[in-house]
């Protein structure tokens, strides 16, 4: 654990910033490794942004999470992993601003991202049911943790039989973008490329543990709630990657990357509630986390609900060519920040 204490709040405000760089600019190079290795293994866009972009962007995150319940901040471990659901979430919308053809979610619709969305849902709404519940828990860890893992691997495995054997597929229209492999000029082997990839998932996670210990310096400090900290700054800062991950995606005109680097980066941040109970020592964290941080977990899934409803729907063009559902997501991600700036 890094010994804060000796420095003054100006220093770590810097350092909580270069962090946030080193994230966002080692993060940026993720996509472009993981639309390479897309086409190369033939998995498709959309699984490997499920599994590979989603999970090495969120690194940040889940060492953030992890470290801060293991020094009891339990409200600012949750409110992190649901804070940055809510902002990737946002991204999304972001990002079809750049999308300048078509809607975003019209273009990269695709069976996978559907299913994955569907099983983010079920994974935000069993935290919530387990707050609700009675207190219990085994050497530490509520049950619920382990069938959190349990019902993410299932949505993995979901994700893959969909891929192979779609029994649903998008309607196709001239603004579809398909997943086609491009080009690229092979000088670098696969095994080569997933070095690469897992040295930029360590930079970011290292970061990431630096953003989580400033964050309970800087809580403590400035006598903000757990909640506020976790579900604004370091919730932003460690999902820089995916921002800029999933924008360099949608200019390299691969609109299914994108949306699966996001949904399935969400799905993996929902088990940073379970690494964090693990983590937690004093008990069952779903019991230890404040109204502020399950009003996240609403939010994000009405956000997902309203992704998922875009996605179906295929809106073609909402004002300033971004889609309606992109128009919503920018203000509840609003209206959620605002609420919880006043609340403190």
């Amino acid at each position: 654990m890094l010994d804060l204490a000796q420095y003054s709040t100006t220093v770590l405000g810097l350092a909580f910033a270069a962090c946030a760089v080193v994230i966002a600019f080692f993060g940026s190079k993720m996509a472009g490794y993981a639309d390479i290795i897309a086409d190369r293994t033939g998995f498709g866009e959309a699984l490997i942004g499920s599994v590979m972009l989603g999970a090495g962007t969120s690194m940040p995150g889940i060492v953030t999470s992890i470290t801060t319940a293991a020094s009891g901040a339990a409200d600012l471990s949750v409110s992190n992993a649901m804070g940055g659901i809510v902002a990737q979430t946002m991204f999304l919308a972001l990002a079809d601003i750049f999308y300048k053809r078509v809607n975003l979610e019209h273009a990269g619709v695709s069976a996978v991202n559907l299913g994955q969305a569907t099983v983010l849902i079920v994974l935000i709404a069993l935290p919530v049911m387990a707050w609700a519940a009675p207190p219990f828990a085994i050497w530490g860890v509520n049950p619920l943790s382990p069938v959190l893992i349990a019902v993410y691997l299932i949505g993995l495995h979901n994700a893959h039989r969909i891929h192979q054997e779609p029994m649903w597929l998008p309607k196709q229209t001239d603004d579809t973008q398909e997943d086609v492999a491009d080009e690229d000029d092979k000088s670098q082997s696969l095994a080569m490329l997933f070095v690469l990839f897992g040295g930029l998932v360590a930079i970011v996670g290292l970061a990431g543990y630096a953003v989580g210990e400033i964050g309970i310096a800087l809580s403590d400090r400035l006598g903000l709630s757990g909640a506020l900290v976790g579900s604004l700054a370091t919730a932003t800062v460690t999902s820089l990657p995916e921002l800029v991950t999933t924008i360099a995606a949608v200019r390299r005109r691969a609109p299914q990357l994108a949306i699966g680097g996001i949904v399935s980066g969400n799905m993996f941040d929902s088990l940073f509630v379970a690494a964090s109970d693990f983590a937690y020592r004093e008990g069952s964290i779903y019991h230890a986390i404040s109204d502020a941080t399950l009003f996240w977990m609403g939010l994000v899934i009405v956000m997902t609900a309203v992704l998922l409803l875009g996605m179906l729907r295929r809106e073609r063009e909402g004002p300033g060519k971004i889609g309606w559902e992109s128009v919503m997501l920018i203000g509840l991600w609003a209206i959620g920040t605002g609420l919880q700036i006043y609340r403190g």
